[in-house]
């Protein structure tokens, strides 16, 4: 018997824990997003661009906490890689309990399973539950022009895997921040904004900032 893992499940649509702003009660703040850096020094530049990308699309509030080591548990000694799901329990079990998603920012490369490859490598992943999500800029530097290029990567990989925090799944809108990667970094060098339905779910969920503006140009 096979175990749906999170990944599956969040691509089958079974994530959607974000409430409704109505839900927070009138003088409930802004949901918390912590941007955790794991492993060698996030350069200033990459949190920025994270934390400027977050803040143009969401209605919340980003704080960057104090590195973290990379947990010896997560690594994949096989492949020399850190198991993303795994960095998920841990960025849970470490990190803030008042922040909505601790999103984990690292260097290194991480994988998950993907059938049917045992482990596949990926840009990032956002745990079911809503409660945390880990991207890496490892891959953002393939075939990348320059450090900017790469940059932009990472952000929007940030997004993308927010957006799965917020109870979205893949959308099938070329374009679209939250198309599925199909395995390449590439892709999104193609992808500039959040599609009109894909806007319509993040306003229903409360957390599309009002008059939100993509910061990434065409």
């Amino acid at each position: 018997m096979r175990v749906i893992g999170r990944r599956e499940a969040l691509r089958l649509g079974l994530a959607g824990l974000a409430l409704p702003r109505a839900a927070w009660g009138a003088e409930a703040e802004a949901p918390l997003i912590v941007l955790q850096p794991l492993g060698a020094t996030v350069p200033a530049a990459e949190l920025q661009a994270v934390s400027g990308a977050i803040a143009a699309f969401f209605a919340v509030r980003v704080t960057v906490a104090e590195p973290l080591g990379l947990p010896k548990s997560a690594f994949y000694a096989k492949r020399g890689r850190y198991r993303a799901e795994k960095l998920l329990d841990y960025l849970v079990a470490e990190g803030r309990k008042d922040a909505r998603v601790m999103l984990g920012l690292t260097a290194v490369d991480i994988s998950t399973t993907k059938a049917p490859y045992e482990d596949w490598g990926i840009l990032g992943l956002a745990t079911l539950d809503g409660r945390s999500g880990v991207l890496s800029s490892f891959r953002c530097h393939r075939r990348a022009k320059n450090a900017e290029h790469a940059r932009v990567r990472f952000a929007k990989t940030a997004v993308h895997e927010l957006g799965h925090s917020f109870g979205l799944d893949h959308c099938p809108t070329a374009g679209c921040i939250m198309h599925d990667g199909e395995g390449s970094v590439l892709t999104t060098d193609t992808e500039h904004d959040f599609c009109a339905a894909t806007r319509a779910r993040l306003t229903a969920a409360g957390v599309l900032r009002e008059g939100a503006v993509t910061p990434f140009a065409t």
